[in-house]
């Protein structure tokens, strides 16, 4: 029987099923509980809109966007989104997924935070996006029916949400802070992180090597 909360379904396969077990194991539960509520609010939002897409694709995109805060996900210096986008990929590649699927997940995961471009690409990309940003920043919150969101939120509390979720994004990139640069990850660091201060794009431009 698929897992089924607020009259959502999750995909029932074999790779939800281990994407699950793997994030829930290897993240803290604040970020697990905030992917799978992003995984379902994006469902709803797919549905408001009239959106088709493929749920599964949704749901690992969903369930490895911020693994990249953490270790065993965080292993090269490279942005954050780029970590779990990698690994989301060889996740479903190495399960014998389409390379196209593949690609459609790491880029939903990879441009996550950047705004005004995934809305203009393919549905997944776009929903994983929204819904977590109703998440994070409450985009959407007020069109969601109150007695499913009360389910959804049931199933998986927010709890102390906005300071947990800060917190891990301090950790996972105050070792790598210049991965941050051009991203609103720098504010985060800007505003926890004791002496880091972004270069700005005008600070870049006027102390370029060249004369004019």
């Amino acid at each position: 029987m698929p897992e089924v909360i607020a009259g959502l379904e999750i995909p029932e396969t074999a790779a939800v099923a281990e994407a699950t077990t793997l994030v829930q194991e290897t993240t803290r539960p604040s970020i697990y509980h905030h992917s799978r509520r992003a995984f379902f609010f994006g469902l709803i939002h797919a549905r408001q809109l009239g959106v088709n897409l493929d749920p599964e694709l949704l749901y690992v995109a969903t369930l490895f966007h911020d693994t990249g805060l953490l270790t065993p996900f965080s292993d090269v210096v490279q942005r954050f989104e780029v970590d779990g986008a990698d690994h989301a990929r060889k996740f479903l590649l190495d399960r014998g997924y389409p390379a196209a699927a593949a690609e459609t997940v790491w880029t939903a995961i990879a441009l996550h935070t950047t705004l005004g471009i995934p809305e203009r690409m393919g549905p997944e990309i776009a929903i994983t996006q929204l819904g977590i940003a109703t998440d994070v920043i409450g985009i959407g919150l007020d069109g969601l029916d109150p007695d499913q969101l009360n389910e959804i939120l049931a199933a998986h509390p927010r709890g102390d949400f906005k300071n947990e979720f800060l917190r891990a994004h301090v950790d996972g990139l105050k070792d790598r802070p210049e991965t941050t640069e051009g991203t609103m990850n720098s504010d985060i660091l800007e505003h926890f992180l004791p002496g880091f201060r972004h270069v700005s794009m005008v600070e870049r431009i006027l102390g370029s090597p060249w004369p004019s």
